[in-house]
């Protein structure tokens, strides 16, 4: 009887395991997608045209040139920092709350002006499915074992 009862609490300990490290999985490609999200505007520092490419608006005034090149290089840096903290669980956090105040505040301002081109619609939709992979992925934080957050 003994020897059944430890290959059962060995079979279980066993599916926790596995069960943890599907979840570490599943809460890495969360982070992922709104990583890489946050990192493909960074082409826009490559000028103009690509900026009109991404966000079909044509800038011709280089002082909002040079601010749209600056949001591309934040937005690549929130990207990388998603990315990193999809494989450092303690970055997770942060990462979660940083990538939730980008996605929900474009969000926000898209509501309340409520007049934009079919581009913004489109980078409106791809927020909306990135904030929901943050959100999964912030319940699975909160959900995992305290032992296993630092």
């Amino acid at each position: 009887m003994g020897i059944i009862k430890g290959l059962v609490i060995q079979y279980t300990e066993s599916l926790s395991l596995v069960r943890l490290y599907v979840m570490d999985a599943i809460r890495s490609i969360l982070l992922l997608v709104p990583g890489v999200i946050h990192l493909l505007p960074i082409t826009g520092v490559l000028g103009g045209p690509r900026l009109a490419a991404l966000y079909g608006i044509g800038i011709s005034d280089n002082n909002l040139l040079i601010l749209m090149q600056h949001r591309a290089i934040l937005l690549g840096i929130l990207g990388l920092f998603l990315i990193v903290a999809a494989f450092r669980s303690a970055l997770q956090p942060l990462a979660i709350a940083a990538g939730l105040i980008s996605t929900l505040s474009y969000t926000a301002l898209a509501a309340f002006n409520g007049q934009f081109n079919d581009s913004l619609q489109r980078v409106l939709y791809v927020d909306i499915f990135a904030i929901i992979c943050l959100l999964i992925a912030a319940a699975l934080v909160l959900w995992q074992p305290t032992s296993k957050r630092a």
